[in-house]
């Protein structure tokens, strides 16, 4: 049985930095297509791009999918295809941001095949174009949920 393809399009924002941020997400799975998004008060740009993988994978509703990541940001796309992450687990991400958010992706990452693509920012592709847009809308939304995880230095 071959394992159902997914692509993912992710994409984070942050009005400050710490400030108001969002995530954006497109999926796709043969002609079907969903839009995610949701709005954060005092974030990072950085949780923002990390927790909208870690949405998308957990919507998946099968384990075990082949699913392809297009995300603009170098902190998640490296830390995972270069290793760093797991070295970090091994460190008990000392010295390292976001903790909870890296141990609440690893824990659904060893769930599927999940294969990351950079792709660069603001240059116009359409799906991270949308991705942006949506984050950048949901960090605006009147009511913003907590980001309870993140941690001022």
């Amino acid at each position: 049985m071959t394992r159902p393809k997914i692509t993912i399009y992710t994409d984070g924002a942050a009005r400050g930095n710490p400030g108001n941020g969002g995530y954006g997400i497109v999926m796709l799975s043969g002609e079907h297509r969903k839009e995610l998004s949701e709005g954060y008060k005092h974030t990072t740009n950085n949780r923002m791009e990390l927790l909208a993988v870690i949405v998308a994978l957990e919507s998946l509703k099968i384990q075990g999918c082949d699913v392809t990541v297009y995300t603009d940001s170098k902190y998640v796309s490296d830390s995972v295809t270069l290793g760093w992450v797991f070295n970090w687990v091994k460190k008990r991400f000392k010295g390292k941001k976001n903790p909870d958010l890296w141990l609440r992706f690893l824990e659904i990452y060893k769930k599927h095949v999940v294969k990351f693509v950079w792709v660069k920012g603001h240059s116009n592709n359409p799906l991270n174009e949308r991705c942006d847009e949506l984050a950048v809308d949901a960090s605006f939304q009147p009511v913003l949920l907590d980001d309870v995880g993140y941690k001022p230095e």
